[in-house]
């Protein structure tokens, strides 16, 4: 007598289970795409176009998961939900790379003498970081490429790797933040002030990357503390407030009012910026 086999659904195997979460976040990132896009015309900066295809991808991941949720068909189909976490994986490599250029595009702005400590020189090496994001972001791609259960072994420790050097990467960005702020107060001490007639990023420019820094190092903390429990890193009690919450934050902290200099303000202090962007 045969029997009929129900075919697994992916997507509520791992623990996708709201439809209105995502939906809710798709919406939220559409007008920061708006936002980032007009800012790339009336201001265009390398972290405005590298932000505006983060919100692309995260309003089409989010769309995804909202798919893989309420239609069967989407949620039977590994390819889709392989796809998904390609996704969220290339999005991070972008808010990421927004933050520690920011720091070192203010930093410039700020007038600080480059350092003669070659290892300090090195972590400010904007291809070098480009290319550690990159090997990072390919090894989680080929991970979740390749993810149908028959190299469980390599796929975990590809994952395992793309997570550590993320990390990594992050705390490099946060101390990069911690010295320019440390810099910026004593800067203050000795009679540096702010001029009121500055935009309310440009005046607070160090505390709001402050704060991006430590949702930064929330997610990644996350990321690294659940790399070897798949389900309990994709929970939705867990995942939607330490690691989709803190990306879309940082996405709105970007938006600050002046908090991104103008191409002009960088160009005149540091010709060689372009070639290292």
């Amino acid at each position: 007598m045969a029997t009929n086999v129900q075919p697994i659904n992916f997507a509520k195997a791992l623990g996708f289970n709201s439809e209105a979460a995502a939906v809710v976040f798709a919406i939220l990132y559409a007008p920061l795409l708006g936002w980032y896009v007009r800012q790339s015309f009336v201001r265009p900066t390398f972290v405005h176009f590298v932000l505006v295809f983060f919100c692309i991808i995260r309003l089409a991941a989010f769309a995804i998961r909202a798919a893989l949720i309420s239609l069967d068909s989407a949620g039977q189909n590994i390819n889709i939900l392989i796809a998904d976490e390609i996704l969220f994986g290339v999005g991070y490599f972008s808010l990421l790379y927004s933050a520690y250029t920011l720091v070192l595009d203010l930093e410039i702005i700020a007038g600080r003498p480059e350092s003669d400590n070659p290892i300090i020189r090195l972590t400010k090496n904007r291809r070098l970081f480009r290319f550690a994001l990159t090997v990072a972001v390919a090894l989680g791609i080929v991970a979740a490429s390749s993810n149908n259960g028959a190299n469980s072994t390599t796929n975990q420790a590809l994952h395992k790797a793309s997570t550590i050097i993320f990390l990594l990467l992050t705390i490099l960005q946060a101390f990069q933040t911690a010295i320019l702020t440390k810099i910026e107060i004593e800067g203050m001490g000795h009679g540096k002030e702010r001029r009121d007639n500055e935009p309310f990023g440009s005046r607070h420019a160090m505390s709001i990357l402050l704060l991006v820094s430590v949702l930064l190092l929330v997610r990644e903390a996350f990321a690294t503390a659940t790399v070897n429990n798949t389900f309990k890193q994709n929970n939705e009690h867990f995942w939607y407030p330490l690691m989709a919450l803190p990306e879309i934050l940082v996405a709105i902290l970007f938006a600050t009012p002046g908090l991104v200099p103008r191409q002009g303000e960088i160009q005149p202090r540091y010709p060689q910026v372009n070639n290292q962007v």
